[in-house]
């Protein structure tokens, strides 16, 4: 079990769950990073005594370094800081909880120093997932995964060899409008997208589950995680969310990780792997599980996932460009100023548009992130 660690965007969903998981397991909370939330961010700071404190941005970092002049903790600020929490002497584990490209030079910040990541920053290894596990073999940096699809594969290969996998069977609920017509999402509202069936997230993660791009992230961060083809991923619709996800074998065997819809159960096994401990969370009752019933992804109707998954086997930027564009029109739809069926629509035109940038440094991938964030913010109100 890790010993001391830095939470990276401590005051969005994720963050706040592992926090609460620490402070179950007796783990110190040695740094914080967050955004904005500068109240919330100051509850936190003085519950837990963070050494070191980042704010991503400039003008909430000074306003937090006021609110916190009494206590005995540095304040870093924009994306050094998040740096800086990542790759502290005196922690061992980093869990990358931040939303969108951002976390990607503090993951490498942390492999650079040799620590575990408890990855939950999807964005991450879909941008840059070939560079991203390169540098964490060469250094032997630990990566655990923290989302729930990807820790249930991950706990489902414990034990096997590599030869042994034959594909991956990547489960998802289908989202809040499971079931409807393209035509029939046109004047969905942000309120109505935030509105996971079996999950609490954040807005933006539960904006992609709704139009599927989040399975299509998960299918892309899959294939790197675990080192397999496209063609080795296969998504299975799951409504009820009890399976979050399995491994097929050569053999034919299958093998399931289940268990009640949680954050807080992957954030927990990550922190505490190979080892296993107590949790406070609910256990799954089969007497109360009325079926588990399984289909096929609508791709026609909710088609971000089969951009996604083209994106997936074109290489270069092309994951990283859909995924920065996907990003911005989440953002602008949130704000009402983007209608719902166009998120998926200047996703692939953006595609479309910078599918020739290459994807072959840091550099490169970050500079194709902001072409594609360009191209949004050109023909996003258009």
């Amino acid at each position: 079990m890790v010993k001391s660690l830095s939470v990276l965007g401590c005051t969005g969903s994720i963050g706040r769950q592992t926090l609460a998981v620490a402070e179950h397991l007796g783990i110190r909370v040695a740094a914080l990073t967050a955004n904005r939330q500068i109240d919330r961010l100051e509850e936190q700071t003085r519950k837990f005594k963070p050494s070191f404190v980042a704010v991503y941005d400039e003008a909430a970092a000074r306003a937090f370094k006021t609110a916190v002049a009494d206590l005995p903790v540095r304040v870093g600020s924009g994306l050094e800081g998040l740096m800086e929490a990542a790759a502290l002497p005196e922690i061992d584990c980093v869990v990358t909880a931040v939303s969108g490209s951002v976390g990607l030079k503090p993951t490498l910040a942390a492999i650079d120093e040799k620590k575990r990541i408890a990855l939950a920053n999807k964005e991450t290894l879909v941008c840059a997932g070939e560079l991203v596990m390169k540098r964490a073999g060469e250094r032997g940096a630990e990566i655990v995964p923290v989302d729930s699809e990807h820790s249930a594969i991950f706990q489902s290969l414990m034990g096997r060899q590599p030869g042994e996998l034959r594909k991956i069977l990547l489960t998802g609920s289908g989202g809040p409008f499971r079931g409807k017509k393209r035509a029939e999402l046109e004047a969905v509202t942000p309120q109505q997208a935030v509105k996971h069936p079996n999950w609490n997230m954040g807005a933006k993660i539960s904006v992609d589950s709704s139009t599927l791009m989040n399975k299509g992230l998960e299918f892309i961060e899959a294939m790197h995680l675990f080192a397999v083809k496209p063609e080795a991923i296969q998504v299975v619709i799951h409504p009820q969310s009890v399976i979050h996800s399995m491994v097929e074998l050569v053999d034919g065997t299958v093998i399931a990780q289940l268990g009640v819809p949680d954050m807080g159960l992957p954030i927990q096994l990550a922190l505490t792997y190979p080892e296993r401990r107590p949790s406070l969370f609910e256990r799954l009752d089969f007497y109360k599980l009325a079926a588990l019933s399984f289909e096929e992804p609508d791709l026609e109707n909710f088609p971000c996932l089969a951009l996604a998954m083209d994106c997936a086997g074109r290489g270069g930027a092309a994951a990283c460009v859909m995924s920065a564009a996907n990003e911005e029109a989440v953002r602008l739809f949130l704000q009402g100023r983007l209608g719902y069926n166009r998120i998926y629509d200047l996703a692939a035109g953006a595609v479309e548009a910078l599918c020739g940038l290459p994807g072959t440094d840091i550099d490169a991938i970050l500079e194709a992130d902001r072409a594609a964030r360009r191209y949004v913010q050109e023909n996003g109100t258009k």
